[in-house]
This record gives C-alpha cells, sequence and structure tokens, in this order.
C-alpha cells in the first residue's frame, strides 16, 4: 500500500489534501529558497531551504511522490 502522508519541515502532508505547488522563487531577507504548498481549506506551507539545489529537490520529492501510483491504480 502507498504511503498517503510525508513529513515536511515539522508538518504531515496529506497527498490527497494537496491542491497546489508553487515554483520555486528566492525567499525573502535572505532565507534562502522557498516553494509553497496549499492544501485544501486554504493552508499554506512554506518550504524553505537554503540552497537553491535543497530546494529544487526538496519539490521535485512531494511532486513525485504526488504523481506515484497505488497498484490497481492505472486503467
Amino acid at each position: 500500500m502507498k504511503r498517503r502522508t510525508y513529513d515536511l519541515q515539522g508538518f504531515t502532508i496529506c497527498l490527497d489534501k494537496v491542491v497546489l505547488i508553487s515554483a520555486l522563487f528566492e525567499a525573502e531577507n535572505d532565507e534562502g529558497w522557498q516553494f509553497n504548498v496549499r492544501l485544501e481549506g486554504d493552508v499554506r506551507l512554506q518550504i524553505k531551504r537554503p540552497t537553491r539545489a535543497e530546494a529544487t529537490m526538496a519539490r521535485q520529492l512531494l511532486v513525485q511522490a504526488l504523481n506515484s501510483e497505488e497498484p490497481g491504480d492505472s486503467e
């Protein structure tokens, strides 16, 4: 069975509730790089990493987890 929740920066994200992932951008106040995850109910998580490479990898892993299918889901 596929894992449906993931821990990310102290939050547990339920993949069924993710509605938007923003593009990667430079965070304000020299806080590194950031992307936002919007969940159902208008909850927004700001994911910040110190380098662009780390932020890119974190975003790609989240997108990959969202795109993976459970066995038997494809028709």
